[in-house]
């Protein structure tokens, strides 16, 4: 591939690998237009329509050995197209890495223009554009390092106010992330609270060329239809949850008992619980909740303690209901004390019981994505090992399950030790309170 320009510095980059350590964020769902609409829409867009022009201008022509136009092509590209200087460099890179131009050996040469492409390849096509435009924002693609460095911050930020966000709000909201991650001196911050405003208005007039956001009426920024749809690729790529309003509209009329069970299997994500509680009143809710657990397994108690924690001192009449369930007032308790609400005390043995149940819920979880991972979130030492080796004589129903969870699946041999021997201990208690052997 030495004459090929994707193993060179503009190769565009891979999606990163999901760090399973942070925890993706969750974005209001949105409604995409169509996919035909969008697609008629791509080779409007200004940046598109300059690759275009740029790949016709180009025909078939020798490059350089980076497979760039050569310098006098370059100033030739700019003077008879009309185009700006300094986005030359960004058309090429956009038309050869989605196919407009093809280098093979030394030359450039015209590919599948997206009028002759389906719907869906023409989306796919759009995907890349943008791709191309973020991975450049790395190298340099405003002039401004800071701006540049939150591009995908602030474009997140617009995606998740469909109304429009004024440009002050986003210059504050990229200053506050820089300082917090850069920690600059006083002077300097100065310098660039100053410069940033115009710095950021010359990046969303960028931003508008590559057809990514417009100005309301209002003077606001909000992403276009096409937009939209590509920052909500890209927010999908690492890993956040970013629904469509039809997805989420297909739970809003789920029984609790329902939605548990889609928690269980994997099937809804966090924006779904989050617009399942809106279409609710928190009392209402916490009720049917309370309801769904109280008599439910470990698994359904997890997740309902998942929702509940969303919750705040509306929904208290419900949940203190629930300390006179037994296998919920424990549950009921701590919430009520989280919230500073009056409510039972819980001793050692309670908040074992709790950390006994949390970790049953795992067993309903286990066809869940990536439930066996949340063994990670355990850490190792010696207090976990005092407490595995204190959930023996708890009386949880679950108890001995959890033990040997624990002992087959985590990965500290200390822990896994520890679990083995508590569970032994679980069963000679069990055999000695029933009368049968130890199993």
């Amino acid at each position: 591939m030495a004459n090929n320009v994707f193993d060179l510095t503009e190769l565009r980059k891979p999606p990163p690998i999901e760090d399973k350590h942070v925890e993706g964020l969750v974005f209001p769902p949105v409604a995409l237009a169509p996919d035909a609409d969008l697609a008629r829409a791509v080779p409007g867009v200004p940046l598109v329509a300059d690759a275009l022009r740029l790949t016709a201008w180009t025909g078939t022509r020798p490059v350089t050995e980076h497979g760039l136009l050569r310098a006098a092509d370059a100033e030739a590209a700019v003077a008879e197209l009309g185009l700006v200087a300094g986005r030359l460099r960004l058309l090429w890179v956009v038309a050869v890495n989605t196919q407009l131009l093809q280098i093979m050996r030394g030359t450039a040469s015209r590919g599948p223009l997206p009028h002759q492409l389906s719907v869906e390849a023409t989306l796919e096509f759009w995907d890349g554009v943008v791709m191309d435009v973020l991975d450049r924002a790395e190298e340099g693609l405003s002039g401004s390092a800071v701006v540049d460095e939150h591009l995908a911050e602030t474009l997140a930020t617009i995606y998740s106010v469909r109304t429009g966000v004024a440009a002050a709000t986003l210059a504050k909201g990229i200053l506050q992330s820089h300082e917090v991650a850069c920690d600059p001196g006083a002077v300097e911050l100065r310098r660039l609270a100053a410069a940033l405003p115009a710095e950021l208005f010359d990046a969303l007039a960028l931003l508008e060329y590559c057809g990514l956001v417009e100005q309301t009426t209002t003077g606001h920024f909000r992403l276009t239809p096409l937009g939209v749809w590509a920052v909500r690729r890209d927010l999908l790529r690492e890993g956040h949850d970013a629904p469509t309003a039809a997805e989420v509209e297909v739970y809003s009329d789920y029984a609790a008992a329902e939605l548990v069970e889609a928690m269980i299997t994997g099937v809804v994500t966090p924006s779904v619980v989050a617009h399942w509680l809106e279409r609710r009143s928190p009392e209402s809710a916490a009720h049917e909740l309370v309801q769904v657990a109280a008599s439910g397994t470990a698994g359904q108690r997890g997740a309902v303690g998942t929702i509940l924690e969303e919750l705040g001192p509306e929904a208290e009449l419900p949940v203190r209901k629930a300390l006179d369930e037994p296998l919920m007032w424990r549950y009921a308790a701590s919430w009520l004390h989280i919230r500073d609400l009056a409510a039972p005390p819980l001793n050692p043995g309670d908040h074992t019981w709790i950390a006994i149940d949390s970790l049953a819920a795992l067993l309903y979880f286990a066809d869940a994505p990536g439930a066996m991972g949340s063994f990670d979130v355990l850490e190792a030492g010696e207090e976990l090992v005092r407490l595995v080796g204190e959930m023996a004589t708890v009386d949880h129903p679950d108890t001995i399950a959890v033990l040997d969870l624990l002992a087959d699946h985590h990965g500290d041999q200390a822990v896994a030790k520890a679990a083995r021997k508590a569970a032994m201990k679980a069963r000679s208690a069990r055999a000695m309170s029933t009368g049968d052997e130890p199993g």
